[in-house]
């Protein structure tokens, strides 16, 4: 059973700059993909940015050139930098990791971390 914890929320003015972490435990870290999805009040859960086991990243067109995504399989973390944070990027942060073999799949995400991007 893998377990997620995110760390790095706050609040942050437009414009500024803010670095989320989530930390793996529990299973094999290389072999997940993972990455991080938002969301806000009333809204449905919405993809933010994955990165691959072949490292390879991947974004929403919303923080494409702003947000930059990582992964430590040695430390069996994953990083989200977020630069040039606008309001519409508050949200709840959530880390997510997941595997596929065959016809199986495996989906984990952490509890989530708040991000206020305010005046």
């Amino acid at each position: 059973q893998v377990q997620l914890a995110e760390s790095g929320g706050g609040f942050v003015q437009p414009g500024g700059s803010l670095g989320l972490s989530c930390t793996s435990s529990g299973g094999i870290f290389s072999l997940y993909n993972v990455g991080w999805y938002r969301q806000t009040p009333g809204k449905e859960r919405e993809f933010v940015a994955t990165v691959s086991t072949a490292d390879t990243p991947k974004y929403s067109d919303s923080v494409k050139g702003r947000f930059t995504v990582s992964r430590d399989n040695a430390k069996s973390t994953v990083h989200l930098q977020m630069n040039s944070l606008e309001p519409e990027d508050t949200a709840v942060y959530y880390c997510h990791a997941n595997r596929k073999r065959g016809s199986a799949r495996w989906d984990y995400w952490g509890q989530g971390t708040q991000v206020t991007v305010s005046s």
